[in-house]
């Protein structure tokens, strides 16, 4: 074989070694972030630290053997902080804006949920591989359903309002007066409702293929006391009925859809001669190089496990990724009838682009 031939230089290898036991470390961490969420660890830490192992079982009904384990875990992650000459463990303030506050803008505690999900859907995910079929999101874990909802919540509850909307030519105008929007792929509702809430003259329709996310997100409106302007229907892109749509928006869904610019050219057919179509995507850039970064690399591989194989189920399977960039969603809006096009603004997770009939 090549490889017994190989000079290897111990220098590259140590340090790749350490970079496998960080990634391993991760990984193996990644169950005990689904459970300090799960069970309010990380919650009751940051509220009522410093605390020992004792302490924070008590507070959270949980055995004292377990929480002296996890935390142990948890600060060999760094993900708390110990101290050695009182024995009680704590958060820093950046550390529970990660894991500990459901409204900080860089909450993370969802995460946990979404990699049972993948690692639970292994299987599948296996055979797709050998067969290229799809695996739709109607035959995931129950678990990446509310770990998707919980991880974009972030994003829309502390951008979408008041950056990306603004960013849209004249759409936060027709908003304000009374506009009618349509959240395409809205899954549990969190984008449809946020924006509900923000302009309460307006009225909302999300759609969704699978029905159990519509079930949820009409909860959540009834609860809410949204029902009245909020609509929630089982619906795929293709089908969604016109109504002349002010906005029409699609919130990091395009590129899982099997048919994007036929998805794109219906909906253009749906909406008011004016009105705005807002695509709201995985950050990209162009070229695969410039994607090797820490969040190409996090977009990849949920891009291979979750999107590429809900893409390649449906229809055409025309299986954007999610590391589409906007070239190519350009390209998807032109084919798809739309003569305007433009980034109108841009985070370090997310591309806004805006498409105009």
């Amino acid at each position: 074989m090549a490889l017994q031939n190989a000079t290897i230089d111990p220098d590259k290898l140590n340090a790749f070694m350490g970079k496998m036991l960080s990634d391993v470390g991760a990984a193996m961490n990644a169950s005990l972030l689904l459970i300090g969420d799960k069970l309010g660890l990380y919650k009751a830490l940051a509220e009522a630290g410093p605390m020992t192992s004792q302490q924070l079982a008590e507070k959270t009904g949980t055995s004292e053997r377990y929480i002296r384990e996890w935390l142990a875990a948890q600060a060999a992650s760094d993900y708390v902080v110990y101290d050695p000459g009182t024995g009680h463990f704590s958060m820093q303030p950046e550390q529970a804006a990660v894991f500990a506050d459901e409204d900080s803008p860089v909450f993370l505690g969802a995460v946990g949920d979404l990699v049972a999900a993948t690692l639970r859907d292994e299987p599948a995910i296996s055979d797709a591989f050998r067969t290229g079929k799809g695996v739709g999101w109607d035959k995931r874990d129950k678990c990446l359903f509310c770990g998707t909802a919980r991880f974009f919540r972030t994003a829309y509850r502390h951008h979408l309002v008041q950056e990306w909307l603004p960013a849209l030519e004249g759409v936060m105008e027709k908003l304000e007066q009374g506009a009618t929007v349509a959240d395409i792929g809205c899954g549990h509702g969190v984008s449809t409702m946020i924006m509900a809430r923000a302009f309460p003259n307006s009225r909302f329709y999300g759609f969704d293929y699978h029905p159990g996310s519509i079930d949820d997100a009409r909860s959540a409106a009834e609860a809410a006391g949204m029902a009245d302007r909020v609509t929630f229907e089982v619906s795929t892109a293709k089908t969604v009925p016109a109504r002349g749509y002010d906005l029409v928006c699609f919130f990091d869904c395009l590129h899982d859809m099997g048919d994007p610019v036929g998805a794109m050219r219906h909906v253009r057919s749906t909406m008011a001669p004016e009105g705005t179509c807002m695509l709201v995507e995985p950050f990209a850039n162009d070229r695969l190089e410039d994607n090797f970064n820490p969040v190409g690399r996090v977009y990849y591989a949920a891009s291979t496990v979750i999107c590429t194989p809900a893409s390649l189920d449906q229809e055409v399977g025309l299986a954007l990724g999610a590391q589409a960039g906007e070239a190519r969603l350009r390209k998807v809006a032109n084919e798809a009838g739309f003569t305007r096009f433009r980034r109108a603004t841009e985070t370090p997770f997310n591309l806004i682009l805006e498409a105009r009939p």
